[in-house]
């Protein structure tokens, strides 16, 4: 939901905020470059398809095509997707287990070859059957798909194990770029280091930690598109130097978002020269115990950190120094799957009463022998929200007798560290690409079905409850499921504690024209529809 924020200083101050749909918009202007940050220090790699963090969607979402994408116009609605590389929509057939897509003529790779079906179905096969040694990120969203063909060169088709309404919103996931099958044949891990797309922009230089440019596609397939004549991202991890480069007009825009004390300075300064867009996000800060390392093998220790957190009395103050905000399971709050809060307080760490359940927390760590225990909790090197949540997660567990030392990382040696298992606990930020709660909850399944999940543990009776919930096409049977599975999660087992789902606050410079936010931060990024009133 996208919401308007006024700062309370004067009436001359007030913010502008973009567009609603269905008003008419300005006439779009041509040429520019612009100039935004990215608030990291590189990407781990170029490759859409092993990474799943802004830092790599950001950087290079702009060279690529997808087959279908959420509608630019309407990215709020996530369930509203139309064609990117297809011609039109399909309509399965067969109960719902085929889908056939017909791909565009005339689509051109940077490098001058012929986008056919055979790349969009190597693409899809490289996403949900990697070769060995290859990571895909979001396999276990393809657990329905028994087999992606092209049968000529303007056709793909899907065939399905099961029919699902998650399944389209699952090809829609922004991170799913097309790459070029010959490259693809010749070396599965060349997209990890090098750029080739289809995208509205060609890649025109990158440099490690600091910048990277692209400049306008003239043989894009979308007509008229892109406004820019190019882009220029900055990487910059530190919140100080965005919000810094935004006011003296060094950079436009972060597309991720900045904490409310970031905005109301920016607005306080630059008044109508700054637009403010805010929304729910589908993203949430979590905690990951290692399971493999002690004492976090034993599900009383897990449990006694969850249910240390007072999340219903934190939230509040929380939420006005860091973009975290509302309290959630791992269903993202809103969705017809989404626990009550009745339902949520019946959980473990969700306690309307703090002190019974911190209480019950050093009962837990003293039956398990691990009261006074001091674990180091592993972090990303990223302000907002990482290191907040982490400080006030650590003063949380200081309070039933634990000490926890923060270790930090840049990005890519925190994603390094999280799938080696060289850690106690993370901090991670579960974050989707598009709001489909029966596809994002696979995050806390085990790496044996999602290679997200950190964990380090196996589940089968986890694995059996989510299969039972995927299958079930009736709404309210499919939510009693989901209400199963959660509680199993993070109650049960407490495979991993979810502690507040975040809240996007985009500012930006009032000239920056086309950005309409979105319940994520990796919707439109390629770019193709901002335009500079300048």
């Amino acid at each position: 939901m996208q919401s308007q924020y006024r700062l309370p200083l004067a009436a001359a101050l007030a913010l502008a905020t973009a567009i609603a749909p269905g008003i008419a918009a300005e006439t779009p202007k041509r040429g520019g470059t612009l100039t935004y940050l990215i608030p990291a220090d590189a990407p781990p790699s170029f490759d859409g398809h092993r990474e799943s963090t802004y830092a790599t969607a950001h950087a290079v979402a702009p060279f690529y095509s997808v087959l279908i994408r959420v509608n630019p116009e309407n990215p709020s609605a996530t369930t509203d997707l139309v064609c990117d590389l297809c011609t039109e929509m399909p309509t399965p057939t067969d109960d719902g287990l085929n889908y056939t897509f017909k791909i565009r003529g005339g689509v051109k790779f940077h490098d001058g070859s012929p986008l056919t079906a055979a790349d969009v179905a190597a693409s899809f096969n490289e996403i949900i059957f990697p070769p060995e040694g290859v990571l895909s990120a979001r396999v276990s969203n393809y657990v329905m798909v028994d087999k992606v063909e092209a049968p000529d060169p303007a056709t793909v088709v899907f065939h399905l194990k099961f029919g699902t309404g998650a399944f389209l919103t699952a090809l829609a996931n922004p991170f799913n770029w097309i790459y070029q099958k010959a490259v693809l044949d010749k070396d599965p891990h060349w997209y990890e280091k090098n750029i080739l797309g289809s995208g509205p922009f060609k890649f025109s230089g990158y440099e490690t930690g600091q910048s990277i440019k692209g400049v306008r596609n003239p043989d894009y397939y979308h007509q008229g598109l892109p406004y820019l004549d190019g882009f220029n991202g900055i990487f910059a991890a530190k919140q100080a130097t965005r919000v810094d480069a935004i006011r003296g007009d060094r950079a436009a825009i972060e597309f991720r978002g900045m904490p409310p004390s970031a905005r109301d300075e920016l607005v306080s300064t630059l008044g109508d020269k700054i637009a403010v867009q805010e929304g729910d996000w589908d993203v949430g800060s979590a905690v990951t115990p290692n399971h493999q390392r002690k004492p976090f093998d034993d599900v009383r220790v897990r449990r006694a950190l969850t249910l240390a957190i007072d999340r219903w009395g934190d939230a509040p103050g929380l939420s006005k120094v860091a973009i975290v905000q509302t309290v959630g399971g791992i269903v993202f709050p809103g969705s017809p799957l989404a626990a009550t809060k009745a339902e949520l307080e019946q959980m473990a760490g969700y306690w309307p009463d703090i002190e019974k359940s911190r209480a019950e927390a050093r009962r837990l760590l003293k039956e398990a022998g691990a009261d006074g225990i001091s674990f180091e909790l592993l972090n990303r090197n990223v302000d907002q929200p990482y290191k907040y949540v982490a400080s006030w997660l650590i003063d949380q567990w200081s309070k039933i007798g634990l000490h926890a030392t923060q270790r930090i990382a840049p990005t890519g040696p925190w994603f390094d560290a999280m799938r080696n298992g060289d850690f106690d606990v993370v901090v991670e930020a579960p974050g989707y690409g598009i709001v489909n709660p029966p596809l994002d909850v696979q995050k806390f399944l085990p790496a044996s079905i999602d290679s997200e999940n950190y964990g380090h543990y196996e589940d089968a009776t986890e694995v059996k409850l989510y299969d039972e919930m995927l299958h079930e096409t009736d709404p309210a049977k499919q939510r009693v499921l989901m209400r199963r599975l959660e509680t199993y999660v993070l109650d049960d087992q407490v495979h991993g504690i979810w502690a507040l789902w975040w809240h996007r606050i985009v500012p930006y410079r009032s000239y920056v024209k086309g950005f309409k936010i979105a319940p994520t931060h990796f919707i439109n990024q390629d770019l193709a529809r901002i335009w500079l009133d300048q």
